[in-house]
């Protein structure tokens, strides 16, 4: 039996899943690399309220662009400022110590998801809806989006480059890493901002709910499996590659969204994983 992703991939009549797959492929080594910190550091419910309130951002891109003629504002944009801008927000407080860590989260966490619905709602053009965000649609991902993603990428990949060092010593040991001279607080805010654009990279493809998924299960799994943080950022990216591919594969064989598809692949393998270092853990 062939496979139904490399027979559609030669159909010109489906240019759009060619983009889709090497976008969710560019995305893959983003995901990898920053999902491995978001993993170490257990920041992933702050990863969370970064991509919800993303969704605030998009609606009011949507809104702006119809209701009020702003041409240029991308939901993309929109997306990008959003989730860099609740970052920050998130990043500062916690650094400050002026709240409770899990209140800002669920704050920021509930106000974009409400901000993005309400604008969402304002929008009088028929076709506008709230879902393809929330869920993801492969029809969506453009030409545009793979220069988006290879620039926002490539920012992405040359911070983890010049700072790694940085980032494993805030992940690990806040303390050691004061001691050595490291500003904890700036790469604490970087790596925020590293996960915010890592949120908007598969927004069109994977949905604002769900894109959390990639970036914590293939970390997840892989911290079982790997020595150390660059092989487990190596094999991440692959993990999350290989869910994006099987996932558009037994999407197209089932007829079933794309979205939810991979992140039910991933979710599979994240729960093998565990199943099977029970088992290996009672045969000891």
């Amino acid at each position: 039996m062939g496979s139904a992703l490399l027979d559609a991939l030669g159909n010109t009549l489906f240019s759009f899943l060619r983009t889709a797959l090497i976008a969710g492929l560019l995305s893959s080594v983003v995901f990898g690399i920053v999902g491995t910190y978001v993993v170490t550091k257990r920041i992933t419910y702050i990863a969370g309220a970064i991509a919800h309130c993303a969704l605030g951002g998009i609606g009011f891109a949507l809104y702006a662009t119809h209701e009020l003629g702003w041409t240029a504002f991308d939901p993309m944009l929109g997306a990008f400022l959003a989730a860099i801008g609740s970052a920050l927000l998130i990043g500062c407080v916690v650094l400050s110590r002026s709240e409770r860590e899990d209140t800002i989260i669920g704050a920021v966490w509930v106000t974009g998801m409400a901000l993005g619905i309400l604008f969402v709602k304002k929008v009088s053009r028929a076709g506008v809806n709230i879902e393809s965000w929330l869920f993801g649609n492969i029809n969506f991902v453009s030409d545009q989006d793979l220069w988006t993603v290879s620039l926002l990428g490539g920012m992405v990949v040359l911070c983890t480059i010049l700072f790694h060092k940085q980032f494993v010593a805030i992940c690990f040991d806040e303390e050691f890493a004061r001691a050595r001279g490291v500003s904890v607080p700036f790469f604490y805010l970087l790596l925020l901002c590293m996960t915010a654009v890592s949120v908007v990279l598969l927004v069109h493809m994977i949905g604002i709910i769900m894109v959390i998924a990639l970036l914590t299960l293939p970390p997840a799994i892989s911290s079982r499996l790997a020595p150390g943080l660059p092989m487990m950022m190596l094999l991440s990216a692959g993990l999350c590659a290989l869910f994006i591919a099987t996932g558009m594969e037994i999407s197209l064989r089932l007829n079933t969204v794309v979205g939810p598809t991979i992140i039910l692949v991933a979710a599979a393998a994240y729960f093998s994983a565990l199943l099977i270092s029970r088992f290996r853990s009672r045969g000891r």
